[in-house]
């Protein structure tokens, strides 16, 4: 069952003809199965320019963002004439129907907002088609911009302006029937409609999710730290900061620690939408395969996803790291072979640590093995910092002599 909720619902007979198409899109939502829809106006958020500043100038965006913070705060700089914003929320799954089959192999996993296709083309598709029925309602001379979170507008900030949720201490925006666990889109038109209310925060003295950071990315105001948040960390393209390694455990893509432990999100799970059902081969894989992914095979498995937006160099690198947090003795043979042959300096410089840490015994042998690699990487003059890793590796299996 879909539930729907607008905020401002008025009868027949005192509808104005603004109000009389609202409630028109409103049940064309419900055809094309948008789960939650809300209307904002196409004002300026130039209220948020003074706390992104700050974020900016302390260094705590992820990079990910639009570029242009003018554009992101000014819907008229990116749009000929806007009067309204629809903004629209897809449900998806936070449990998995199915369990993986037990192989002896050591998973890893996705966090749940990378589960089942892309949820970029989900969205698109569903604002497309509502694009279309609205068009049909109001005519020809509407012009509408469909953006989902690669748009130039802040996601959370027009679905809580257009009364879809609040914005909680984690920063996500959490709705009142499926808690935080939503996609989020909007729709910029010049159609003028009737706006709905935002919504303050509900946090009141709740700290769970900042308590549960394993990082303390988040600030408390609904700010973060992005390039400390794990799920920042899971994306990036270079060595692993120390500090983060043991952190993401065995995820090998994003992080929903902070979701997992509100309580608006207790016993919420949904599965409304075909495409966003979890595949447990896929949001649960197998470390050890994941190593040797020819490109093809990568696509084959993980392409449909959106945890495959950065390809697959960060994904092998983390579950290299996720082995190591294992201490998956029956991985050595596999990282030993990984750490001599594949081409990408970073990934054998990680292969390296993982050795380090998942030997537990003085092992000469793999000593010797570390080393005649490291003179191979200083021959090639490779960077300091992936050398240090083949240092740090025999050092600790050194240490276990004693």
């Amino acid at each position: 069952m879909l539930i729907f909720e607008h905020n401002q619902t008025k009868g027949p007979e005192c509808m104005t003809p603004t109000a009389d198409l609202k409630q028109r899109i409103i049940a064309a939502s419900h055809e094309v199965g948008i789960d939650k829809i809300g209307f904002t106006t196409a004002a300026n958020f130039e209220g948020l320019r003074e706390s992104l500043t700050e974020q900016i100038k302390a260094g705590h965006t992820s990079g990910f963002e639009h570029p242009n913070l003018d554009e992101r705060l000014n819907p008229d700089l990116i749009f000929d004439g806007p009067k309204s914003i629809i903004a629209i929320a897809l449900a998806y799954p936070s449990r998995m129907t199915q369990r993986p089959p037990k192989t002896g192999l050591k998973r890893g996993q996705f966090a749940r907002a990378s589960w089942g296709e892309d949820y970029h083309g989900i969205l698109r598709e569903k604002m497309n088609q509502l694009i279309e029925k609205t068009r049909m309602l109001a005519g020809a001379d509407a012009r509408f911009k469909p953006m989902v979170d690669t748009g130039e507008l802040i996601d959370v900030a027009v679905a809580n302006r257009a009364g879809l949720g609040f914005i909680g201490k984690n920063g996500l925006l959490i709705t009142e029937e499926f808690g935080s666990f939503v996609y989020l889109g909007e729709i910029m038109t010049n159609l003028t409609l009737e706006p709905d209310t935002p919504i303050a925060c509900q946090c009141g003295d709740c700290t769970r999710c900042l308590d549960a950071c394993p990082v303390k990315a988040l600030l408390g105001d609904g700010r973060m730290n992005a390039q400390r948040c794990l799920s920042y960390q899971t994306q990036t393209k270079g060595m692993m900061a120390d500090e983060f390694r043991p952190k993401i455990r065995n995820v090998i893509y994003g992080c929903d620690i902070c979701q997992v432990v509100c309580p608006y999100n207790r016993g919420k799970d949904f599965h409304l939408h075909e495409k966003m059902a979890p595949d447990p081969e896929k949001v649960r894989p197998e470390l050890l395969p994941m190593l040797t992914l020819s490109n093809r095979q990568f696509k084959d498995q993980f392409g449909e996803m959106a945890g495959a937006w950065r390809g697959k160099k960060p994904l092998q690198r983390n579950a290299i790291i996720a082995l190591a947090n294992l201490h998956d003795q029956s991985a050595l043979p596999q990282l030993v072979a990984v750490m001599q042959a594949d081409p990408r300096p970073m990934i054998r410089a990680t292969a390296a640590y993982a050795i380090g840490e998942i030997v537990r015994k003085y092992d000469a042998e793999m000593i010797e093995i570390l080393r005649a690699q490291y003179q191979r990487e200083a021959d090639a003059d490779q960077a300091i910092e992936f050398r240090h890793e083949f240092e740090r590796a025999i050092n600790r299996i050194n240490e276990l002599k004693h």
